[in-house]
This record gives structure tokens, C-alpha cells and sequence, in this order.
């Protein structure tokens, strides 16, 4: 009996290796030769499935690219969020402690930075790529809009939407900067100036805190 729920189990978890072997095989690939050279024939060969895997699981080949871009974000907001599940409350901690994660070796690497381009490159003629390719949305721009909410109300701040606005969507413009500086000089690029580049410019919008 012990064997035979097993087996059963592992049947069951069969259908979201293979969908989750399609998924990586798709962005590795992504990551290697781009979106127009990566072909269902190199998808399905790069996961060792057949080609009725492909729309058995997800239709098409477009609708594998969104379920691959949408598990990349996932991933990501999944380091993001054991990130800061070790950081305490205080704002200034979270907004660096998210920084750093997104400068880290874990999340801006040569795949990951070389993936992000590519989606990004052919997002804007698909609505459906582009909903997860923006940086006006997600959980990295809600958790530093939080804390400069937080900032701004302790320091009694005039303009306080402003500042919030201006201070969310320039760093995540500079951290943006810093993957296409990073894709174009690897070799050279520093994450220690990176994030000093990026708090000189928050501690001039709330230079009591950074």
C-alpha cells in the first residue's frame, strides 16, 4: 500500500516537473540565444519532452512565454520576501536591506539581467508580457513606497505624495540603470557602488535618515 501511494504521488507531481522543466528550459534559453531564436524544437529539447508537452500544459509557445516571465517574477518577489522577513519594521533597514537583494548576486546575474532585457524588448506589441515586465508595479515598489510613506510622515513633509512618488520610482529607475549597467559591463561593474550611488541620491530626498 505504502508503494502504491508512492507511485500515485509521484505521478500526480509529474505534470509540474514537466511544466516547471518547460519553464526553465524556455528562460535558459532566453537567457542564451534571446526570444526570437529560442524555437519550440529548442524548448523541448532543452527539457527532454515531447512537442505535445508544450500545449498540453500551456496551449502555444506565447502562452509559454508568459507562464516563464510570470514564474521569473515569482521567483524573484520569493527572494525579496525571505529577504525581508529578517528585517525589522524600521523603513530606512527595509528599503536597503531590498536594494542590496536586488543588487545581489542571487537576483543580478548574467541570466537573470540577460532574461529581464530580453522580455523587456518585446513586451510593449504584448499587453500580456508587458503587465509583468513594468517597474511601476509589483511587491518591490510597494515595499519602498511604504517606507518613504513612513519617512515622509515623520518628517512632517510639504510635498509628502510627491516626495513618495519621486523617491519610489527614482530608485526603482536607478536600479533599473544598474541591470543594463551590469549587462553591458559585467566585468567591471561594482554592487558596493551601486548602492552607494542609489542611497546618495534617496538620502538627498530624506537626508535626515540615509
Amino acid at each position: 500500500m505504502a508503494q502504491a501511494k508512492t507511485d500515485d504521488t509521484s505521478s500526480k507531481r509529474a505534470p509540474e516537473r514537466h511544466k516547471r522543466g518547460l519553464i526553465d528550459a524556455t528562460l535558459d534559453l532566453i537567457s542564451e540565444i534571446g526570444i526570437p531564436d529560442t524555437t519550440v524544437s529548442l524548448i523541448i529539447e532543452r527539457a527532454g519532452v515531447s512537442r505535445g508537452m508544450i500545449h498540453l500544459h500551456f496551449g502555444s509557445k506565447d502562452k509559454l512565454l508568459i507562464a516563464a516571465i510570470r514564474a521569473f517574477c515569482e521567483d524573484y518577489d520569493a527572494v525579496l520576501e525571505r529577504v525581508l522577513e529578517d528585517v525589522e519594521q524600521n523603513p530606512v533597514e527595509r528599503v536597503m536591506a531590498l536594494i542590496r537583494a536586488d543588487l545581489g548576486e542571487a537576483l543580478l546575474n548574467e541570466r537573470s539581467a540577460r532574461i529581464w532585457h530580453a522580455f523587456r524588448g518585446v513586451a510593449n506589441p504584448s499587453p500580456d508580457l508587458k503587465r509583468y515586465c513594468g517597474t511601476r508595479d509589483g511587491r518591490a515598489r510597494d515595499v519602498m513606497k511604504d517606507a518613504f510613506v513612513t519617512l515622509a510622515r515623520q518628517d512632517h513633509a510639504q510635498d509628502g505624495d510627491m516626495l513618495v512618488r519621486d523617491a519610489t520610482f527614482g530608485t526603482l529607475a536607478l536600479l533599473e540603470g544598474m541591470y543594463v549597467d551590469y549587462l553591458s559591463n559585467t566585468q567591471s561593474f561594482s554592487r558596493r557602488d551601486a548602492e552607494r550611488i542609489i542611497r546618495r541620491f534617496i538620502a538627498g530626498l530624506f537626508p535626515d535618515h540615509f
